[in-house]
Order: C-alpha cells, then sequence, then structure tokens
C-alpha cells in the first residue's frame, strides 16, 4: 500500500481523536465544576430551574427552589454553579454596581425632557381627553342624516314591505 491511500484514513483517526480529547476536556470540567458546589450556592439545572443549593451528597443534590419547596435532582442535571452576583441579578433582579459614584443613566427619556418638578406638576394637573365625544355635547352636521336613517330602519322594520 501506498502512503497516498492511507492519507485518508490517518486524517480521519486524528480527528476523530482530536474530536474525542475536547469532549473529555469538556466533560472534566463540567465534572470539576459539579464537585465544587456548596451549599448556599445558586445553581441552574439543565432544565433553566434556578436554585439553592441546599445539600450536596455523592450522586444527588438538594436544591431550595422557594419557600418550603426542597428538590431532589442528580448531581448531573446541574447545568452551572453561578457566582452570587450573577444570581442575584438573575433571580432576584439585584444588579451589583460597582460604579457607585457614576451617574445614573434613567431607563426613560422623560427625565430628558422635563427641566424640574414644577413641569411635571403642571403636566399632571392637564387631562387630555383622547375618547370620543357624547353626541349628545357636541351635535354635528352627522347628527341629522343619522336621525333620517334612524326613521326609515324604522319604518321598514315596521311591517311595511315593499316587496310585494
Amino acid at each position: 500500500m501506498s502512503l497516498v491511500t492511507l492519507l485518508p484514513f490517518i486524517v480521519l483517526i486524528g480527528a476523530m481523536f482530536l474530536m474525542t480529547r475536547s469532549a473529555k476536556k469538556k466533560q472534566q470540567q463540567a465534572a470539576d465544576m459539579r464537585n465544587q458546589m456548596q451549599p448556599g450556592s445558586g445553581v441552574r439545572t439543565i432544565g433553566g430551574m434556578y436554585a439553592t443549593v441546599k445539600e450536596v451528597s455523592d450522586d444527588t443534590v438538594l436544591l431550595d427552589a422557594g419557600p418550603g419547596v426542597d428538590l431532589l435532582f442528580a448531581k448531573n442535571s446541574i447545568g452551572a454553579v453561578l457566582t452570587d452576583d450573577e444570581y442575584n441579578r438573575i433571580v432576584h433582579g439585584i444588579e451589583h454596581d460597582l460604579k457607585s459614584d457614576a451617574d445614573v443613566v434613567p431607563d426613560d427619556a422623560s427625565s430628558l425632557t422635563e427641566s424640574d418638578a414644577a413641569a411635571d406638576a403642571a403636566a399632571d394637573d392637564k387631562h387630555v381627553d383622547l375618547g370620543k365625544k357624547d353626541a349628545a355635547v357636541e351635535p354635528t352636521a352627522d347628527a341629522a342624516p343619522a336621525e333620517a336613517k334612524a326613521d326609515e330602519q324604522a319604518k321598514k322594520s315596521d311591517g311595511g314591505s315593499e316587496a310585494k
């Protein structure tokens, strides 16, 4: 056999070796992460549930998912062990502010358009009515034709049939 015929087989075997090596490396990292779990740390399961570790045993983990809700999971079902800041940000919505002296950027543009609190108070006093106006309040030119149509409908429903 020549080297040209063996070259594709050698390349395939090398590629398979590299793929299995990277998969084993990822599995080892996941196992190390799961072994570092301690009671009180926040975790995310592979199903997407966030909880706090209550107890850790050899193959199982007892999770506290809420007040009075304790769940028993296999260790392999833990997808990620989260840092305290990340867990609080995701579950409780608490942002850890590293730059407390920095300017606060508002969530909306209302603070950029109003100059002071007096302008806010003046804006609250004005009521804008976006609803329909009653016909009794403001009679319009459309009211007369509407009444004529209503009279015609009443005459037709009185029993007068024009199709005899």
